[in-house]
């Protein structure tokens, strides 16, 4: 039985303006010119008045987890469902149903935003369409977001490894820093299998994702004391995906909607009888 969701979470300037300050000051400390990358401090007024007027409208289906979400005057509305199959007749009428939540129509978006990877790749393709196809309607930008770090950013401050179930006994995995609304990535996304795959050094990582179910033995074993606690359930949400492309969008570093693509990182679907069987039997 599908699950659904909704809601909304009211982003005040106090808050952004907290997070974009913070963002100032760690690039600082890295030694690099913050104004370059951000603007000067006396600009994060201006900064914070962009993101909160940008309207977007974002997609996520790498998983099973479907979701809508929309970003609107700083405000984020979700609707969500756990479907194992199809889907696909739900992403625009939760659409529909979040626009006349927030009281405003198609054309007053500013974007759209979708999960674009790693995942299934069914889901991933009718994200990407769906967003392609409002954007060409609308004649607005799109952002891709990378599903890893949508996972991440769900799953809440500190140090996160995102991994998600690739099937053929791998996963797509990838490390990351979260910070309020900031992610930074630690180690880029990769798909392999759970015995081989690269994990990041270091301690205090908090795994997310099904990945953790699929090859969670393989996994935790090889991390060791480095793996404080994984959450299976987790999945990657629209709604992070919108907080994600918020400021993308607000700053111009929106696409075209012929330019999105998915990310894929693995191009093969399926696994031929002997591999399947050279990897432990027709699993």
């Amino acid at each position: 039985m599908s699950r659904e969701a909704g809601g909304s979470q009211a982003i005040g300037s106090r808050s952004i303006q907290r997070r974009m300050q913070s963002s100032f000051d760690w690039v600082k400390s890295c030694g690099r010119d913050p104004t370059q990358l951000l603007g000067r401090p006396d600009e994060l007024p201006h900064k914070i008045a962009r993101l909160r007027a940008v309207k977007i409208l974002a997609f996520e289906a790498s998983t099973r987890r479907l979701s809508v979400a929309l970003w609107c005057d700083g405000a984020l509305l979700e609707r969500s469902a756990d479907v194992p199959h199809g889907g696909a007749e739900r992403l625009l009428p939760w659409a529909g149903e979040l626009l006349g939540a927030a009281g405003i129509s198609l054309a007053q978006l500013d974007g759209i935003a979708f999960g674009a990877g790693p995942g299934g790749f069914t889901g991933l393709r009718l994200a990407c369409g769906v967003a392609q196809g409002l954007a060409f309607g609308l004649d607005c930008p799109v952002v891709p977001v990378g599903t890893l770090a949508a996972l991440a950013l769900a799953s809440g401050d500190g140090k996160v490894i995102a991994c998600l179930d690739a099937r053929m006994n791998e996963v797509y995995i990838a490390a990351y820093l979260v910070d309020g609304d900031r992610v930074e990535e630690i180690m880029a996304p990769i798909v392999g299998a759970g015995e081989t795959v690269t994990l990041p050094e270091g301690a205090g990582w908090r795994g997310a994702g099904d990945g953790f179910s699929a090859c969670g033995p393989l996994l935790t074993a090889r991390l060791g004391t480095r793996l404080i606690a994984a959450d299976t359930t987790a999945s990657p949400t629209a709604a992070a995906v919108a907080r994600l492309a918020a400021p993308l969008l607000a700053s111009g570093r929106g696409v075209a909607a012929a330019a999105a693509m998915p990310l894929y990182i693995r191009d093969k679907v399926a696994l031929t009888t002997a591999e399947r069987k050279a990897r432990g039997g027709l699993k």
